[in-house]
């Protein structure tokens, strides 16, 4: 995981910013203990003043870990990426497990398509409703003239990230983040499953209550004139 160049500098830098998330973080990053590539990654849990044991099971994996105070979710990705060290940006979520030819592939999608920025297809695991959500990242938003690249899981160039200030403070902060980004730089969408995201939110909330909490976070987003 860590990498091998003398000046300490990795070739790609997890950001996962996580509050509470014992009961899920310990499978995230054991996914990425099992990466089968060849490229130099570091991890970098961003914890956002847990109560729980998050930072415990992060330094289990010898991630490092970035303590930041719950301000928001993009303020905690901004801050991780602030530390991190790679050329490539990769933010997860703490609830997102990889699958071993995660970066191999990823990245040669980038490279051969000349990208700033990917995302890829994903499963969306939980209640059978959950597949709705998986279809729609799959197959709508990745098929936007600006593709929508989900906070969960969502690789870009150092660069390209640094020229547009991150991510924004604003609700639903990675559509945000993605319509500046894809304004700029092409980004695109891997056609191939490389991660597994927890329906979590589904299960609690339902189908109509999830839809509608993210309606009123993008209705706060437009206000915000993003």
């Amino acid at each position: 995981m860590a990498s091998d160049d003398p000046d300490g500098d990795a070739d790609v830098s997890f950001v996962i910013p996580a509050k509470n998330e014992a009961d899920y973080l310990r499978g995230t990053l054991a996914s990425l203990t099992a990466l089968d590539t060849d490229y130099d990654y570091e991890v970098i849990v961003v914890d956002g003043d847990s109560s729980d044991a998050t930072r415990e099971i992060a330094r289990e994996y010898d991630a490092a870990v970035v303590r930041e105070g719950g301000e928001s979710i993009a303020a905690a990705r901004n801050l991780g990426a602030e530390r991190a060290s790679g050329e490539w940006l990769a933010f997860l979520d703490a609830d997102t497990r990889v699958r071993a030819n995660y970066l191999t592939e990823l990245l040669g999608f980038v490279e051969a398509e000349g990208l700033a920025a990917a995302s890829s297809y994903c499963r969306i695991t939980g209640p059978r409703r959950a597949k709705l959500m998986e279809v729609t990242i799959n197959h709508l938003f990745s098929r936007l003239e600006h593709p929508i690249l989900p906070g969960f899981n969502c690789v870009v160039h150092r660069r390209a990230f640094e020229e547009i200030g991150g991510f924004p403070a604003v609700s639903n902060e990675d559509t945000a983040f993605s319509r500046t980004l894809s304004k700029r730089f092409p980004t695109a969408y891997c056609p191939t499953v490389l991660v597994e995201s927890s329906g979590r939110r589904i299960a609690e909330l339902g189908l109509t209550g999830t839809l509608w909490h993210y309606a009123r976070l993008d209705v706060e987003r437009l206000r915000a004139d993003y």
